[in-house]
């Protein structure tokens, strides 16, 4: 089997390493890593991840507006998006679905289990 290739697009340097290195070692998943919005549509379109892994609150492009740009994108559209967020909000949570996101992971994630929530929330088992 070949390896899932992830996108991790997380304004925050600490988190994209955190998950990189956690799937990297815990699945033997191909990382690549965006610090924004715009430059995750870009990566999306030419990488062709298995899936991505989206913050929600990013500076500029955040990311409801990013899963709307890779939703309206022909060569992305296809790729499933979870998205991890600080802020549980029920109503926030909907929002993200409507506009296509395959789950909603919470900030702060467990290194250890991610891979492994990635995999449930997909069905990769």
């Amino acid at each position: 089997m070949t390896a899932r290739r992830i996108l991790i697009i997380d304004d925050e340097a600490d988190v994209r390493e955190i998950a990189k290195v956690s799937l990297e070692i815990t699945r033997q998943w191909e990382v690549t890593t965006a610090a924004s919005g715009d430059e995750g549509v870009i990566l999306a379109s030419t990488h062709h991840p298995d899936a991505i892994l989206l913050d929600v609150v990013m500076p500029k492009t955040d990311g409801l507006a990013t899963l709307i740009k890779l939703s309206e994108n022909m060569d992305t559209r296809h790729i499933p998006v979870i998205l991890l967020t600080a802020t549980i909000r029920l109503a926030t949570q909907q929002t993200f679905v409507a506009a296509g996101a395959r789950a909603v992971l919470v900030k702060p994630f467990d290194p250890g289990l991610l891979g492994g929530q990635i995999e449930a929330v997909l069905g990769w088992q």
